[in-house]
């Protein structure tokens, strides 16, 4: 397992440094700089503000440079925040983003879960009937939609939370509530599917053969069995809303990441888009990484299969 994660851990770096590669020339392709909306310097202003960024060099050197810096762990400086260093400006703007994406995520996969294996058990029953509903409804209402509908009725008429801004934990519900509806549907989806052909199996009917109850059989033999194929989208699921659901935090003005990136596209702040491109990357791989060591501890299999493999 040692050597799996090592290996893991290469190509994470490999895949990273071609993200960073391809990022920035993508984004030499956009167009405009990050100075052309600023009306009121004159083109000497633009070109000392170029030379000073280092914009007036080749494409290729800007590129030498942003690599080795990386490699240094120096994300660069932002153009459009007050020169903060842009690791700075994240780790900032991670707690909100991190709140609102943990809480999102722990209460879609408990309720996902619970709701795909009571549906499972309960199989071609109005419950079942009433799950299936409940899914096709999370999955085809977007987030910002529920955000809205949110704000509307549990802030602003009825006056149980705060309907925007960022004024601790109690702010964070509703964008919390709003991100969780989708992972709950599709965890619940994807339980309920997986769930259904465990209990089909031949070791089920052996476990019932043998005097176990009903629920005995559920808990010890078809929840862990069912889990694997879950986990495997709750990694994935996870590292998209801990970094921070863009539409949803600027619905609530949350001071988050996803507020940050929007504001950096929009005014072509290079070393920011790339930082945030990086970050969402790392959890996007640490959460698979994760994912992948989960299946190992969940199915024993799984992880004589690995050490054979190395």
């Amino acid at each position: 397992m040692t050597k799996y994660i090592i290996k893991r851990i290469f190509y994470m770096i490999l895949t990273l440094f071609i993200v960073a590669s391809v990022t920035f020339f993508m984004m030499k392709l956009m167009p405009g700089t990050p100075f052309t909306n600023q009306d009121k310097l004159s083109a000497a202003q633009l070109k000392i503000m170029n030379q000073q960024y280092g914009l007036n060099k080749p494409i290729w050197q800007q590129y030498v440079i942003y690599i080795v810096n990386l490699l240094h762990g120096d994300f660069g400086t932002s153009f459009q925040f007050n020169n903060q260093p842009v690791s700075s400006l994240i780790m900032t703007r991670l707690q909100p983003s991190m709140l609102i994406g943990a809480q999102a995520m722990i209460m879609g996969s408990i309720l996902g879960i619970l709701l795909g294996a009571v549906a499972a058990i309960n199989k071609n029953t109005w419950i079942d009937s009433l799950a299936t509903f409940v899914s096709i409804l999370g999955i085809s209402v977007p987030s910002f939609v529920l955000g809205v509908l949110l704000q509307f009725y549990l802030a602003f008429k009825w006056h149980i939370f705060p309907i925007a801004l960022w004024n601790g934990w109690q702010s964070s519900i509703l964008p919390s509530i709003a991100l969780a509806v989708s992972p709950l549907a599709q965890i619940a989806r994807f339980m309920r599917t997986e769930m259904v052909d465990v209990l089909n199996s031949d070791y089920i009917e052996l476990s019932k053969a043998k005097g176990n109850t009903r629920w005995q059989t559920v808990v010890k033999h078809t929840l862990r069995n069912s889990l694997i194929p879950v986990i495997t989208i709750i990694g994935p699921l996870t590292a998209n809303i801990l970094t921070g659901s863009l539409v949803v935090e600027n619905i609530f003005s949350i001071p988050g990441i996803g507020e940050q990136f929007v504001k950096s596209i929009m005014t072509n702040d290079y070393p920011t888009i790339m930082g945030l491109t990086i970050f969402y990357s790392i959890m996007f791989m640490v959460m698979l990484l994760i994912t992948d060591i989960l299946y190992s501890i969940i199915d024993p299999r799984i992880r004589l299969t690995n050490k054979e493999g190395n």
